[in-house]
């Protein structure tokens, strides 16, 4: 295998902070320094990148044009200017990587030429500690190679899914994209009550972080679904009996349901007006 095809040159247009988990997860998976490219407005930040992991810099159509794949990796309210900029830098037809929550595939077509190989990524803020989970969805143009080294590029920070149609990126983002937000709220519930109910907050806080770390752990590796493992904690008249029975007669699922329905649809409604 080449080093071309085993190691594709990339350009991170955007260094912020989910571009640099993605090359500093890519450098520990033993990435070639010198196969990644990065630009960014900002002259700090590009120092800082090469100072700290060893890649090129420059600037965005330059390196795009040296680039076998091209991760747009800057805010969506920014990236049709981007796009329509770098679209003269393209026409060799890299493979686009798009991380930007909202701009559906359509508008990356228009803005970057309409035959171009297109990945939407939407991946998650775990992805900087190297536990994401992302999204992954190919246009039509995008080859099985091109396929496998967006794997590859996202796979260096967490999990990785391939959805078969595009609009499942907004359950997606329901699910997985805000859904750390959702575990943090619940984690302040915990640890607000464990001190209500006499813990010190650093004891709270502790107790409540290693718990949850514990549980995903213990769900992932485990053979059986999580209904079942929630069912091994209940003891019939216990005390996780009564406080699972107390979340269902508040209706916790359905407010769940609720949250995640109104996320979903929000994303529908961005991805429009991005997209204006």
């Amino acid at each position: 295998m080449t080093e071309s095809a085993q190691y594709p040159r990339l350009a991170f247009i955007g260094a912020g902070n989910m571009a640099r988990s993605i090359i500093g997860g890519l450098l520990q998976e033993g990435y070639p320094a010198e196969r990644i490219s990065a630009s960014d407005r900002a002259a700090d930040t590009l120092e800082q990148m090469a100072t700290d992991f060893g890649i090129n810099t420059g600037e965005n159509q330059a390196i795009a044009r040296a680039a076998e794949v091209v991760v747009l990796a800057v805010k969506p309210q920014v990236l049709r200017g981007v796009a329509e900029d770098l679209r003269p830098a393209l026409e060799h037809k890299p493979l686009i990587m798009s991380i930007a929550a909202g701009i559906d595939g359509a508008s990356l077509s228009q803005w970057l030429g309409e035959d171009q190989a297109i990945v939407r990524c939407m991946p998650n803020t775990p992805s900087l500690v190297k536990t994401g989970a992302s999204g992954l969805y190919a246009n039509a143009h995008t080859s099985a190679e091109q396929r496998a080294a967006a794997e590859q590029i996202m796979s260096a920070v967490g999990l990785v899914q391939w959805l078969d149609n595009e609009d499942l990126i907004n359950a997606v983002t329901a699910v997985s994209g805000s859904g750390p937000a959702y575990f943090f709220l619940v984690m302040e519930a915990m640890i607000d009550a464990g001190v209500d109910l006499g813990l010190e907050r650093e004891a709270a806080t502790e107790l409540t972080l290693q718990t949850a770390l514990g549980a995903a752990r213990l769900a992932q590796s485990s053979e059986v679904g999580v209904d079942e493992l929630r069912r091994r904690v209940m003891s019939p008249g216990g005390t996780t009996e009564v406080a699972i029975q107390s979340f269902e007669q508040d209706q916790l699922r359905a407010t769940f349901k609720r949250a995640m329905d109104a996320c979903a649809q929000r994303s529908v409604t961005l991805s429009r007006e991005l997209a204006q």
